[in-house]
């Protein structure tokens, strides 16, 4: 008998197997040149997916190959290759919950998430249709025509589908939301991502309902699908069930929608997919995802038994997803899909300017902190953007406590009004003003007519100048406003940094949101083909574990 250190000596590649008895009743029939026993080449093997890999011993050696064929232990015969262990291809598609493939027409269980004012830009959502892999378009902030040349422009450039349109909940501007949905709806948007829903609004419902129908099986006809990021169970739940009767009621009652709609809503939930969002960039609650998915998993379970729907709501996760690693975390805990959103924004499709694209390429996972968000600046709302680079997160968070602490501008002190004025601002309060009645007389002259005799209302207008401004500076790249850019970013961003170091993909001007995406999801179908090595006992090195970005 061969002792274990004895098979190392004599292999060079550090492979060993667990103690635990195996019993293989089957031998490996093939020839001895196509099987590696060193680091260089059996690392080969494992990274050669569509083929299946076999671990096998021969004359005390332990190596790995993609050729060759199992048959029965023959006991009469010796000097067999004894096959130890042995593992099947392994496809991309096999990750996450098939039908999301089949129902979105795409190839992964993989999307990439709306960032708003047109950072998952047109190039972005285009870029990824045509190699069908669903992406969604940043509509949130932008104006209708905005909006409607960016339909225009994708539906032509993908005319038999693979993309997505952002929904951005907007409970302070309602009218603004149904604008976005009466441009869905007349343009045929088959699918949405409805985001920052803190409950369900008619608009929403709308939507959904106008597009549902009776096939000739009289089957419901979902047309219009619905893709609903949350993070809290009590929102989940709202996708979960089906419409409110008394929304539906309304609708019907405006002529909206029709009584078969209504009646068919009430029998199906108010999403296809809930994406359960973790610690994430822009809009987030922190949340850990180990600790998230489960519970949002029993959730839809529990409401799936309730009303036994012929399709049940599948569930995936975004927020942490940036590695191979993160991913195939997300699958093995049940993700029927995962999505991507921080580090798409340092691609070269996203609508971010290279400054924007070199910070965040440049980021580290504690490079981020929570600043007061712009469209829900007066409710306390945060989101989660860099700080590296950038002071934007500290002046924003002062803007917030001077809201708190004062009922109108005039009641802020002299100096800290003329601070805000000089390092700010860098305008005259009374200018920010001007623009911003200029801003509202066109998009929202009710809000500008409460403002006028409200001057705390007054107040948080002028600061969601900046707010919202900064944003835009980033995108577009204004020279002289750098230190105020707005930059949403979750820690994922540095973990994908941390992965990418030392490879083609470190520098920003060599990223690709379709390489990205396959890269990931290449990774994960290998690290999942090492894990099910190591969970039958092959003990390997870290080394044989490490899957870096491969230029294809």
């Amino acid at each position: 008998m061969i002792s274990t250190n004895n098979v190392l000596h004599k292999n060079g590649n550090y492979l060993k197997i667990s103690e635990f008895p195996h019993r293989s009743h089957q031998i490996w029939q093939g020839t001895l040149d196509s099987v590696s026993f060193h680091e260089t080449g059996i690392k080969s093997k494992l990274l050669n997916l569509d083929k299946p890999c076999y671990i096998i011993r021969n004359e005390g050696k332990i190596g790995a190959t993609n050729e060759g064929y199992l048959y029965p232990h023959n006991q009469e015969k010796t000097e067999q290759a004894e096959i130890i262990i042995a593992v099947p291809p392994i496809s991309t598609q096999q990750l996450g919950d098939s039908s999301f493939l089949k129902s979105h027409g795409v190839k992964y269980a993989y999307a990439t998430g709306a960032m708003a004012q047109g950072i998952a830009s047109e190039e972005l959502v285009i870029a990824l249709g045509k190699e069908k892999i669903l992406s969604s378009f940043g509509a949130g902030g932008l104006s209708p025509s905005r909006v409607e040349g960016a339909i225009n422009r994708i539906q032509q450039a993908l005319p038999e589908g693979s993309y997505a349109f952002n929904l951005l909940h907007s409970p302070s501007e309602p009218a603004i939301e149904r604008g976005v949905v009466d441009l869905y709806l007349k343009y045929q948007v088959r699918t949405i991502e409805a985001s920052a829903f803190l409950d369900l609004s008619d608009n929403i419902i709308y939507y959904r309902a106008a597009g549902l129908g009776l096939n000739a099986a009289n089957q419901i006809e979902i047309k219009n699908k619905i893709i609903a990021k949350i993070s809290r169970r009590e929102v989940a739940t709202k996708f979960l069930q089906p419409a409110p009767t008394k929304i539906l009621k309304q609708l019907v009652e405006q002529g909206l929608i029709t009584e078969l709609q209504a009646r068919l809503a009430e029998k199906i939930p108010v999403a296809d997919d809930i994406t359960t969002e973790a610690d994430s960039g822009g809009h987030t609650d922190n949340r850990p995802l180990v600790c998230l998915l489960p519970s949002i998993l029993e959730l839809r379970d529990e409401i799936q038994n309730k009303y036994c729907y012929e399709k049940p709501v599948r569930v995936g996760v975004a927020g942490g997803i940036a590695t191979p690693q993160s991913a195939l975390a997300a699958f093995m805990m049940g993700a029927a899909y995962v999505v991507t959103g921080s580090i798409n924004q340092s691609c070269i499709e996203a609508g971010t300017s290279e400054h924007t694209k070199h910070l965040l390429a440049q980021a580290e996972m504690a490079d981020v902190m929570m600043a007061p968000a712009a469209d829900m600046f007066e409710m306390g709302v945060k989101l989660q953007v860099l700080k590296r680079g950038t002071l934007f997160p500290l002046r924003a968070q002062k803007l917030f406590e001077l809201y708190k602490n004062y009922d109108s501008i005039e009641d802020i002190p002299v100096a800290e009004r003329d601070k805000l004025e000089k390092q700010v601002l860098r305008k005259s309060l009374a200018a920010v003003w001007e623009e911003t009645v200029t801003y509202l007389s066109q998009r929202n002259p009710d809000k500008l007519a409460k403002a006028i005799n409200n001057p705390k209302l007054k107040m948080a207008l002028i600061f969601r100048w900046y707010l919202g401004l900064s944003s835009r500076w980033s995108n577009f790249g204004e020279q002289g406003r750098e230190m105020d850019y707005q930059i949403w970013c979750g820690p994922a961003m540095g973990s994908f940094n941390d992965w990418v170091r030392g490879s083609y993909l470190s520098d920003p001007k060599n990223r690709h949101v379709v390489d990205v995406a396959n890269q990931i999801m290449t990774g994960a179908a290998f690290l999942y083909r090492i894990q099910s090595l190591k969970i039958q006992g092959l003990q390997m090195p870290a080394s044989y574990s490490e899957y870096r970005p491969i230029q294809f």
